[in-house]
């Protein structure tokens, strides 16, 4: 396809499967935002909606149901956490919206209704390709990105024509598990979605964030087929009735006996718990947390829920409050369901369960107190237990108790971390959906265009755009050598711009995107002469390509250079890249092991797993040489070098395929020109690099050229030893401070002509 073409098809939007309802189709009884987002969810087909606690997501999810079923004439499962079925029933009886809870295939079969309810622990009973619909409530179970209940219900449903997802918020803190819930909408694989928008993160091997400059295209995918929504006005509603109470938080802090840290060689129990510690210091301290939550309670008439990570605090909850009704893991499934059930009817007036058991979907606004026996490392479990009484309809403040030992400090100060991450990722979420609204429109989420611009001196021009624009600009035969870092494949955002060949989504898309270009470089290099290209290998990820490992990135710029055609049509087979050289460019293993904590450079895995070990990462440079027929190769002028500029034993030394000797601190001070936004570079192009490859293959006067200039080093050191530069610079910081580089540059060589050595 053409050029253009292409960078539109870069971008990702879902396809469009589902089909037309008017508002008035769908029950009256539902606000008209409700309304907008249940027509928009069944246009779409396979949606998401995540909003907040309260906001009436069970009657849009029936509604939808509802719409499927008599579209297709077909059934509609819903899956539900436990408990939650039979409220899901009673909500559909509200909205004149039948529904049925089943417990088995053959149920589901003779049941009234094309709705079917059900619980997520009954999904192994049923046949999902009897449903043309499915809805997950509370799909936030998909969190687990390797588990074994997100693999099931998504290949139970792979198939399946229509899909919605419901929760109040994906996992707190994880934007992985909106891939899972892409994945299951057959919007995108959710391994696609980490290479296209995330990076390994350095700091903590395993996990992920967000590239960046990744971060606007990132949401804005999101919002293209998901509704993220805290209030009705993120999509331009009034807030009437939907003000969230005060919800007031107790900490009441327990006194531990410090003795016990000598067992864990230390003075004091000061919160630097390991999971293993963490486990032993609970049980130690569980008494007094439960006897607190006692004093707490006390004589008080209020309905309270009692949350409990652990079946010795259970036991002791329930030895401390007789009249409480317990609901265990250990209990059947039918019990669970009964007992949850009674709490929810106002039968007792106090519940002792976990997060784990109750804290998803349950509608508790008649309770308004709890407490928290102690607290975890798990942000979800907390804040999904809080919301299931303080949400929308609550008509009371709500209070929360929250009781942990001295010796849990470092919990509590994690908890407030990952809390304040959620906010920051919610707004993120709330605000493409502002900014998009309802929609899955390529145009409403469009990367910017990139900009074109030129500045120039004597002895050198540099041009702000898409390289692949730009370069059409220069002359055939013009160039005398390329030198270059390209962006590796999509492990770096360095800007918005749909241009930026880092913004693609996988090692395919990039090289599709990078091949544009390579006919372009033969195009105004001079015949004969060379385009040497830096990159490395790329790591493998577990999580994200499902091995750990390295796959071969310079392999494949080779592979492609060979077998780009040098113009359209291009018959003449003298008319080509030619793989000229290579050099290996060492780099120190211990400063990559500090870098990336990489495990397979870690010393206690050679001594524990030394499978797993590997050596360090060398940087390498690929150069190609542009080959045409005999007689245009011969009108090319020659690089010429004397015994006095270049000796013998210089030669010997680059002529070493592996350059040991490389600075690899020699770089230009890029730190001012870099943005908050920016992802560092983990291969930096090294002045020596460019230095040796000017000297090598240019004369003095000749034309280098850098198609990705960033901050301007290959020019800096061409107009350093007497070369004409020419490059281009899609980022405008960047571009910018190159200029500066350059003029620099300049500067540095006027004075060296006015005061020369002696």
């Amino acid at each position: 396809m053409d050029y253009q073409s292409f960078l539109t098809s870069k971008l990702v939007t879902p396809r469009m499967s589902g089909f037309d309802v008017s508002t008035d189709d769908l029950p009256p009884r539902l606000f008209d935002w409700q309304k907008a987002i249940t027509q928009w969810a069944l246009k779409l087909g396979k949606s998401a909606l995540f909003e907040e606690c309260g906001l009436g997501k069970t009657p849009q999810q029936l509604a939808w149901a509802d719409q499927v079923a008599k579209h297709t004439k077909g059934k509609v499962i819903v899956l539900t956490p436990l408990a939650v079925a039979r409220q899901t029933v009673r909500e559909g009886q509200k909205f004149g919206i039948p529904a049925t809870y089943c417990r088995s295939q053959d149920e589901a079969n003779n049941a009234a209704s094309d709705i079917i309810i059900t619980n997520y622990e009954m999904l192994k009973a049923f046949d999902p390709d009897t449903y043309y619909g499915v809805v997950l409530d509370e799909s936030s179970i998909l969190k687990s990105f390797t588990g074994k209940t997100k693999r099931a219900i998504l290949d139970a449903f792979e198939h399946t024509p229509y899909k919605l997802a419901c929760t109040a918020t994906p996992a707190p803190n994880d934007h992985l598990e909106l891939g899972n819930h892409a994945q299951f909408l057959n919007v995108m694989n959710s391994t696609e979605m980490i290479s296209r928008w995330f990076i390994n993160d350095s700091m903590s091997a395993g996990n992920y964030r967000l590239k960046g400059y990744a971060a606007k295209d990132f949401w804005g995918w999101v919002a293209s087929w998901a509704v993220c929504v805290s209030l009705p006005s993120d999509l331009g509603y009034p807030d009437d009735g939907f003000i969230l109470p005060e919800l007031r938080m107790h900490e009441h802090r327990i006194s531990v006996d410090h003795s016990r840290a000598e067992k864990d060689g230390r003075l004091f129990l000061d919160g630097t718990l390991s999971a293993t510690s963490m486990w032993r210091e609970k049980r130690a301290t569980a008494e007094d947390r439960c006897k607190r939550a006692l004093e707490i309670v006390g004589d008080s008439d209020d309905t309270w829920v009692l949350w409990c990570d652990t079946n010795y605090e259970a036991d002791i909850l329930k030895r401390l409050f007789p009249t409480a009704i317990d609901v265990r893991g250990s209990d059947s499934v039918k019990s669970k369901e009964s007992k949850l059930t009674a709490f929810t009817n106002g039968e007792y007036k106090q519940i002792i369960t976990k997060p784990s058991l109750a804290g998803f979907g349950l509608n508790w606004q008649h309770c308004h107190k709890m407490v928290f026996v102690g607290v975890s490392y798990s942000f979800e479990k907390l804040y999904q237990a809080l919301r299931r009484t303080w949400r929308f309809g609550q008509g009371y403040p709500v209070d929360a108790y929250l009781i942990y030992a001295a010796s849990e400090g470092n919990i509590m100060k994690t908890l407030g971390e990952k809390q304040g991450a959620h906010h920051e990722m919610q707004e993120s979420m709330t605000s493409a959906m502002k900014e998009n609204g309802l929609s899955s429109q390529l145009d409403d989420r469009a990367l910017t265009v990139p900009e074109s611009e030129v500045e120039r001196s004597e002895h050198w021009e540099l041009r702000l755009g898409d390289s692949v624009e730009e370069i059409k600009k220069i002359a055939d035969a013009s160039i005398d050598l390329t030198v270059f870092s390209p962006p590796f494949s999509s492990l770096y955002i360095y800007s918005d711009s749909i241009a930026d060949m880092g913004n693609s989504g996988d090692d395919e898309e990039f090289f599709d995107h990078f091949s544009y270009l390579i006919p372009e470089l033969w195009r105004v290099t001079t015949p004969g002469r060379l385009c040497a290209v830096h990159c490395k290998d790329l790591p493998l990820y577990m999580n994200r390509d499902g091995a750990a490992g390295l796959r071969d990135f310079p392999g494949e710029v080779i592979r492609r250079f060979e077998e780009t055609e040098p113009y359209p049509g291009a018959h003449d087979v003298n008319d080509r890249w030619v793989y000229h050289s290579r050099v290996t460019i060492w780099k120190d293993p211990v400063i990559e092991m500090q870098r990336t904590k990489n495990h397979g450079l870690l010393y206690k895995n050679l001594r524990k797993r030394g499978q797993v070990c590997r050596q360090g990462m060398a940087d390498y440079l690929v150069v190609f040489r542009k080959w045409r027929a005999k007689d245009a190769m011969q009108d090319a002028p020659d690089v010429l070098h004397d015994r006095d500029d270049f000796p013998l034993e210089m030669w010997q030394r680059y002529a070493s395929p592996v350059w040991d000797d490389i600075r690899q601190t020699n770089t230009l001070n890029s730190r001012i020109a870099r943005e908050s936004q920016d992802e560092k570079h983990i291969c930096p192009l090294q002045l020596d690099v460019i230095e040796r490859c000017i000297e090598l293959w240019t004369n003095p006067g000749d034309l280098v050229f850098d198609p990705f200039a960033g901050i301007g080093s290959t020019g800096y050191v061409a107009r350093g030893m007497d070369r004409d530069f020419v490059g281009i610079e899609l980022k405008r910081a960047y571009w910018e401070w190159a200029i500066k580089n350059l003029s620099n540059a300049e500067t540095l060589r006027l004075q060296m002509s006015m005061f020369p050595e002696e």
